[in-house]
């Protein structure tokens, strides 16, 4: 990885999930459901589901990075988990910001394989080493991608959890 970055702003977010958006349309790809992966997947989940006109929005919560280029030895799904009865037999778009490792949204499309008629996945960036290639990406790269939502530190750090 090279130490030069990508920066997204919040402007040229709206242009990468509208783009994005037309690339699953024009596809043809009609979800019934869209995933996202929290918390970056977050952002492009309710956009995707505006210029869609999916209304059915699920999450999640899975962490896997704990700073800059750290990150855990694999994905954990966290609390609450979302109950599979839930997306059975549906048309699924995974949207999450990065595929970086791609271990990611691995997890989630396994998790979703054998319940749902069909799994996609769209990713704002989607890295080389990805070991998952995303149905629709915006972007490629090999930089660290600074985000809009998360370049700053918190407003409040929690004290329930450690610092990363």
């Amino acid at each position: 990885m090279t130490d030069q970055r990508e920066t997204l702003t919040y402007e040229l977010f709206g242009t990468a999930s509208r783009e994005l958006a037309e690339h699953v349309a024009g596809d043809g790809y009609e979800p019934d459901l869209i995933l996202s992966i929290a918390r970056g997947g977050l952002f492009l989940a309710g956009a995707l589901g505006y210029a869609l006109d999916v209304k059915n929005l699920f999450t999640m919560n899975v962490e896997f990075y704990t700073g800059v280029d750290q990150r855990l030895d694999l994905p954990v799904v966290l609390p609450p988990t979302l109950d599979r009865v839930d997306i059975t037999g549906s048309k699924v778009l995974v949207a999450d910001d990065v595929a970086d490792t791609g271990k990611t949204l691995e997890l989630v499309r396994d998790f979703c394989a054998g319940y749902v008629a069909e799994v996609r996945t769209a990713v704002i960036y989607e890295k080389p080493q990805s070991v998952v290639k995303a149905d629709y990406a915006w972007r490629r790269t090999d930089r660290w991608i600074d985000f809009p939502w998360s370049t700053l530190p918190p407003v409040v750090r929690r004290s329930d959890r450690p610092a990363h």
